[in-house]
């Protein structure tokens, strides 16, 4: 029972506001020294060696830089600017195009904050000039922000790439349908809340000064540059040229070059770039370090046999094992974040889905499914502190809440699907 008790005590830290990484590695050290003595840890200088010669995890680095060079390039800006004039004219216009832009942003840039902040500053005033409803609006922008999780590339798929040890670009590939649905639910339930409550969800006047076709042109020069950028980086996986490291890199790249053609490109902007990549980047790998000495302390202690033998007693064999898993993911979600469940929790799960039979890239989309859901449930969703940050005065945090609720259960309702029906998705 040792490990259970760590497990529990590591969680209840994180919810007194302890740094991540120094939770797992410190609980890690003390249980461990306790049950084992300082011999458990003798083998941790290689494991510290293996994880940072992983070749899978250099792509976090490189699609990070390449979202953050993407972000100073007012591509968000752009794309929500054309799309609105684009989709304006439909009651729910301007709720669909942020949705429509929330899209090629997480296939672009994929950085979550980054998304939910610039159409927190850009879309979030239009919708509230035009009286859009505040939780309409606000569940819009925190829900379009976090489709870089599920949509690749994802930093979450590659995590879970290496977790689970399935190659990141099946999980690329396996991605995209789900994500493809996600934001056509989006876009279904805007549109039918815009039909049944149309004074809170109005459309824009056309300027007739610019002809339809100007407006369809405009929007293709925003659209186009980020597309083929997508089309290069997961082109380039999906056809076998590069791995995904390889295309990492190159989408680092080709940020760089779209950048030129956006006329944004300094110095400057690619060190602040760089630095900031440096901080996500040693965050990841300090909780990863964390993780690491917190699951061989668990393992060590037996606590991994104990899990395996809770979960096989699960009635419904392997679909009692996935429904548990998910609402355990699910609810710790919204108390804790996505890196610690990918490096915690589904490494505790990974064998018992192995022993069961279960398709380990179908059960990784469904981790990433789930996953993102966190970044919505309050308390601690981090889509709604980051528009919390941006929104303009009058917009409450109770809006916010209620904004995303509905989205919530769309995404649940989805995750559900991909539960059920996993061969209309293709696995």
């Amino acid at each position: 029972m040792v490990g259970i008790v760590m497990f529990f005590v590591a969680l209840f830290a994180l919810l007194l506001g302890f740094p991540v990484a120094f939770t797992f590695g410190g609980i890690a050290l003390i249980f461990g020294v306790w049950a084992e003595g300082f011999d458990m840890f003798a083998f941790m200088p290689y494991r510290i060696q293996s994880i940072m010669e992983n070749t899978v995890l250099m792509a976090v680095p490189l699609f990070v830089f390449m979202g953050l060079v993407l972000q100073k390039t007012r591509l968000a800006e752009q794309l929500l600017e054309s799309m609105g004039k684009l989709f304006g004219g439909v009651r729910g216009g301007i709720a669909i195009s942020t949705v429509l832009v929330g899209a090629l942003l997480a296939a672009s840039t994929g950085v979550v904050g980054a998304s939910v902040v610039a159409m927190g500053l850009i879309s979030l005033p239009v919708m509230l000039k035009y009286n859009y409803d505040k939780g309409l609006a606000c569940g819009t922008i925190c829900a379009s922000g976090t489709l870089g999780q599920i949509i690749p590339p994802s930093i979450v798929l590659i995590l879970l790439g290496d977790v689970l040890g399935v190659p990141v670009g099946d999980l690329f590939q396996a991605a995209i349908w789900p994500g493809l649905v996600l934001v056509g639910a989006y876009v279904v339930y805007i549109l039918i809340y815009a039909k049944m409550n149309p004074e809170a969800a109005q459309a824009i006047e056309r300027d007739d000064s610019v002809s339809r076709k100007q407006e369809v042109i405009s929007a293709l020069k925003a659209v186009i540059p980020p597309l083929a950028l997508i089309v290069v980086v997961l082109g380039s996986i999906f056809a076998g040229v590069a791995t995904p490291t390889e295309s990492a890199a190159l989408g680092g790249a080709g940020a760089i070059v779209l950048a030129l053609l956006y006329r944004q490109f300094s110095w400057g902007m690619v060190y602040d770039a760089a630095k900031e990549t440096v901080k996500v980047t040693a965050m990841v790998f300090a909780i990863l370090l964390g993780a690491t000495a917190f699951s061989m302390a668990f393992t060590y202690t037996g606590g991994d046999h104990l899990v395996e033998q809770w979960m096989l007693q699960i009635p419904g064999e392997k679909w009692g094992f996935l429904v548990i898993t998910m609402l355990v993911i699910l609810v710790l979600g919204f108390f804790i974040d996505f890196v610690e469940i990918c490096f915690i929790i589904v490494p505790i799960l990974a064998p018992v889905a192995e022993l069961l039979g279960i398709n380990m890239t179908w059960f990784a989309i469904l981790v990433a499914m789930n996953l993102q859901t966190s970044f919505l449930t309050p308390p601690f969703g981090f889509s709604l502190f980051y528009l919390k940050g941006v929104a303009p005065t009058g917009v409450t945090t109770r809006d916010i809440y209620r904004g995303v609720m509905p989205f919530i259960a769309i995404q649940i309702a989805v995750l559900a699907t991909i539960l059920v029906f996993p061969e209309f998705y293709g696995m």
